[in-house]
Formats: C-alpha cells, sequence, structure tokens
C-alpha cells in the first residue's frame, strides 16, 4: 500500500520547515507569497492531506465533524434525515459522522461520548432517554440539537405529528368509518407515538366517536405489527379502517390485510412508504420531510456555534396529507 504523504514530506519537497507549511494550511502567521505558492504546489503534487483530528487534539479546538446519533440505520426515515443534514453543513465545512443507540440510553451515552473525545463542533441526537447527553454536551461546550424527539434544555426540531395523526384520521372520518384502529410503536411512552395515539383520539373525538383502548395495538417490527394487525381484525366488533403510525406498523398492517385477502379495510400510514403508489390499493399517508427536519436541526446548531445564546426552543416541521385514490 501506497504511503500518505506526510507534513514532512511537504516540508522537504518545499524546501521550508514544518511550521511554514503548517502556517501555509492553517493560515496563521506571515508568510512570504512566494513560499505560500510553493508549499500549495507541493501540497496540490503529492495530494496532501492534513490531519484534522489531530490539529484538533494538538490545539484543543473543535474539529470539523459534526455527530449525528440515530436509533437506527436501516430506517429510510433516518436516512433521510441524515442526507438533510449532510447537505446542511456541507457548505461550512463539516463532515457529519453516523453514529447508531438503538433506542439504548447506555449505548446512546457511548456513541456520545466517543463523539465528544474527538471534539466533534457539534451534536445531532435522536434521543433514547433521559437528560445524559445534555449534560454532557454541555459540560463539552458542544452545542446540542435534538431530532424527531424533544430533550431537555436544548433546541429540538419536531414533526407536526398530532396535527398530523389529526388530519389522517379525519379523513378516514370523512369517508365513513366509524371503527378505526391505532396501530403505533413501542414503548408507548415514545414522545411520538404518544402524539400520534393523541391525534387519533382527537379526530374521533371531534367527529362524536368513541376511542376504545381494544382498537389500539403496538408493535416495534413489521413482523409484531403484522401479528397485532391480524389481532385488531379479529375482534368481535372489528375496524374498518386501520390507522398505522409509522413504517413499521404500516409494512405489519399491509402484510396482514394482503395475506388474508381482506380488501375491505382502509388503511392509512404515518410516514410514506416507498413504492406506496403503486400498491393496489394505493396507499394514502401523512407524509413527513425528514430530510427538512434534519437541515433545519443543522441551521440550529450552525447558529450556536456562530454564538446564539438564546433560550432553547423547539421547531416544528409540518407534515402534509398525501391522498391517493383507489384506481378505477
Amino acid at each position: 500500500m501506497e504511503r500518505r504523504p506526510t507534513l514532512h514530506d511537504v516540508a522537504r519537497e518545499a524546501r521550508v520547515s514544518a511550521k511554514t507549511v503548517s502556517r501555509v494550511l492553517n493560515g496563521e502567521g506571515p508568510v512570504a507569497a512566494a513560499t505560500r505558492e510553493r508549499v500549495l504546489a507541493v501540497v496540490a503534487r503529492l495530494g496532501f492531506r492534513p490531519n484534522l483530528m489531530a490539529r484538533s487534539i494538538r490545539t484543543g479546538g473543535p474539529d470539523s465533524t459534526v455527530g449525528l446519533v440515530l436509533p437506527e440505520l436501516g430506517n429510510p426515515f433516518f436516512g433521510a434525515l441524515a442526507g438533510g443534514v449532510e447537505e446542511a453543513v456541507r457548505g461550512r465545512g463539516l463532515t457529519v459522522l453516523l453514529g447508531c443507540s438503538g433506542g439504548d440510553r447506555a449505548r446512546e451515552a457511548e456513541v456520545v461520548g466517543a463523539f465528544l473525545a474527538r471534539r466533534t463542533s457539534a451534536l445531532l441526537v435522536v434521543p433514547a432517554g433521559g437528560g445524559e447527553t445534555l449534560a454532557a454536551a454541555a459540560g463539552a461546550g458542544v452545542p446540542l440539537v435534538y431530532l424527531d424527539r424533544p430533550g431537555p434544555g436544548a433546541d429540538c426540531v419536531v414533526s407536526s405529528n398530532r396535527a398530523g395523526a389529526r388530519a389522517g384520521v379525519a379523513h378516514l372520518v370523512a369517508a365513513g368509518h366509524r371503527r378505526i384502529g391505532f396501530l403505533g410503536d413501542l414503548p408507548a411512552s415514545m414522545y411520538t407515538r404518544r402524539e400520534r395515539l393523541a391525534g387519533w383520539r382527537e379526530a374521533l373525538a371531534a367527529a362524536g366517536l368513541p376511542a376504545p383502548d381494544a382498537l389500539v395495538a403496538g408493535a416495534r417490527t413489521a413482523a409484531a405489527a403484522e401479528r397485532a394487525a391480524l389481532a385488531l381484525l379479529a375482534l368481535p366488533e372489528p375496524p374498518t379502517a386501520l390507522f398505522a403510525s409509522n413504517v413499521n406498523a404500516a409494512t405489519g398492517a399491509l402484510l396482514a390485510l394482503g395475506r388474508s385477502g381482506r380488501r375491505d379495510v382502509a388503511l392509512l400510514s404515518f410516514d410514506d412508504l416507498p413504492l406506496a403508489e403503486v400498491l393496489e390499493p394505493p396507499l394514502s399517508a401523512v407524509a413527513q420531510d425528514p430530510a427538512l427536519l434534519g437541515a433545519t436541526a443543522a441551521r440550529l446548531a450552525l447558529a450556536r456555534l456562530d454564538g446564539d445564546a438564546t433560550p432553547p426552543r423547539t421547531e416544528t416541521v409540518a407534515t402534509r396529507l398525501v391522498l391517493r385514490p383507489a384506481r378505477p
């Protein structure tokens, strides 16, 4: 394997000291114009890249990365969210580092600690639990922004979960459904699950309809959601429509309806699914904008880096109802 060029290689080729090369690359201290041009020419010819992490450790300053902690990496929602963050910070010369908490507080603390150890410039976190992350970030003087779910004492960016769920369920009510099941995530204490369940209840209450607990089910995986949907459909008074409050719930509900041949039950999802348009019938959804969530969180973090010292605030990104009527 070819050896990577070092700062000392550049200094030798340019016939200057390593300190002069450092001054040129970091814009620190006076350097003659001709010397600067000679150093930069050697840098380009050798393909030298400074070790930014080593520099941050040496100087005690932040490095050129933003740490993004997600509960899972395979979910398309979080992939789009990460893309929004990356697009927003790229223009500032920052790189996004991804870490996965698995929704576990202890693992989240480990990932956050690793990011802080390398003096990451800012932290963006989909929180798994309590205030440990805030305390760690505050102790390191690093801006922190919570994503998708609020956290204590820091900026946060969330979707309009309750209003979106309310609009989706109201659409099902307007279509004539009077028993609408709710298929949500677990644990039941999760912020997004609580907000979307509240929207379901509010829409039914506005229509003068009951919201019995028997019509509420939860599951973490698509396979578990399939079983939960089948259990709802097996009730003595089954729902005529299902409101699936996330992608896994919607996927499980689709499997349950498809494998049981139940084309008489309507389904509406919170979060749009890939290929929802080509399903038969097409799947309507309350669509979030994960890329905008990520970009908004990045903007808040960059503002803090630029010296914004205003109190923590919450920004809400609107959802939209995407209706896909059945094909004739």
